[in-house]
Order: C-alpha cells, then sequence, then structure tokens
C-alpha cells in the first residue's frame, strides 16, 4: 500500500513563507486563498517561551469529517490517502467548510485573479484557478505526483514528483513521501523525531505530521 503524508520539522521552520508563495505561484489561487498557510505562534510559558512557525493546510485525513458531510460525493479519498475534490460535483454547499476543523477549505464566488485583473494566455494554461462557486483546497499537488509516476519518477525524492511546497522549502522543513514504505524519509524521521498532529484527538488521522521536542498543543 501507499499512504503520501507530509512531515513538518517545526524546529527547521524559519517562517519565511515560500512554500506558501510556491503554492500559489504553480496553482494560481487568488488573492484570498491560502492552501499553504505558515502559523506565528508563541509556545511554552515565560520566561522559556519561543516562536514557532507551524506550516498547514490541508491534512488528508485518513477520517476525513468533509468527505463524511459532502452531499453530492465530491470530495473523495484515494488509495493513496489523498483527499480530493471533484469541482464538476461539488455544489459549493460549503458544508465541508464547516466540518473541517484545520480551516483548510475555500470558497470564492467572484473570480480574483493571482496574476492581475486578467491572467495571460500561459497562466490560464498552467493553472485551474480561479474556479468560483466551488470549494477548494491543497491536493498535494496531485497533478505532479500523478504525472511523476507516470515516468516512474518516486515522490518526495524526486523533484518534479514532489509537492511544490516541500520542494522549495528553504531550510528542509518540509519532507513528503509515503509513509507505508520504512525506507522513505518520511518514515525515517518519524521513527528518529518526537512527533505530533494537529487536533488529533478529533479522530480523523491527519497525514500531516509535525517534528517538534516539546510539548505544543493544536
Amino acid at each position: 500500500m501507499t499512504r503520501y503524508v507530509m512531515v513538518a520539522d517545526l524546529r527547521r521552520c524559519v517562517g519565511c513563507q515560500t512554500c506558501t508563495a510556491a503554492c500559489k505561484e504553480a496553482n494560481g489561487t487568488p488573492p484570498t486563498v491560502q492552501w499553504r498557510r505558515v502559523l506565528d505562534i508563541e509556545a511554552g510559558e515565560y520566561p522559556d517561551v519561543s516562536r514557532v512557525f507551524v506550516p498547514t493546510g490541508c491534512q488528508h485525513c485518513d477520517e476525513p469529517p468533509c468527505m463524511e458531510v459532502c452531499p453530492t460525493t465530491a470530495t473523495g479519498k484515494r488509495a493513496d490517502g489523498i483527499v480530493t475534490i471533484d469541482y464538476e460535483l461539488c455544489i459549493g454547499c460549503a458544508y465541508c467548510i464547516m466540518a473541517c476543523p484545520y480551516e483548510a477549505r475555500y470558497k470564492v464566488e467572484d473570480e480574483q485573479f493571482a496574476f492581475g485583473a486578467r491572467p495571460t494566455a500561459a497562466e490560464r494554461a498552467r493553472t485551474a484557478q480561479p474556479i468560483v462557486d466551488v470549494v477548494t483546497k491543497c491536493t498535494f499537488c496531485v497533478d505532479r505526483i500523478d504525472a511523476g509516476l507516470a515516468k516512474g519518477l518516486v515522490p518526495g525524492e524526486d523533484p518534479e514528483a514532489t509537492p511544490v511546497c516541500a520542494q522549495s522549502c528553504i531550510s528542509g522543513a518540509m519532507r513528503f513521501g509515503d509513509l507505508d514504505d520504512p525506507n522513505s524519509g518520511v518514515s525515517r524521521l518519524l521513527a528518529e523525531n518526537r512527533s505530533f498532529r494537529m487536533h488529533e484527538s478529533e479522530g480523523t488521522g491527519p497525514g500531516f505530521y509535525y517534528l517538534w521536542d516539546k510539548e505544543l498543543q493544536l
């Protein structure tokens, strides 16, 4: 089996927002939409206080609550763990937005272009946005993954087959790969480090892991 996950090492993240910018550039999301966000939070208690940067977005859950409430089956989950949205089936009811505990879904009702008032033909060909009146979210760059797999590449190891947020990270804080492969980079990181998952008590089984040496409740 294959289970794709993201691992973010909070000890390495410098809050540069490069992952956010890379995601927006690759997907052409509207100005109000951020599929990959980086939270800036304060952790600990005085005087042992630290500033922590936390990349977040769709967690590609094992048990996605967004899928359970979708009345049209527009939200689905692939065998490799990636949670998808079929824009042809989505009716924009926004039930999934309310159900998601990670605030990872977006809906725009008016055309808002990332590259100015109107995108060029090349920009339109390269990106799928804006998609209005339906819900959108991080896809783990599924098109890159599938195109890479078709070429025999390994997601998480070969840049061309790896999500742009992880590939662009200047500090190496974000890693992507197959959790079911014990030799993958993400499996080794999780085996060798202390980790947690966001809102894990919700029972969603997030596919986004965080490395951190201290207690951090999110």
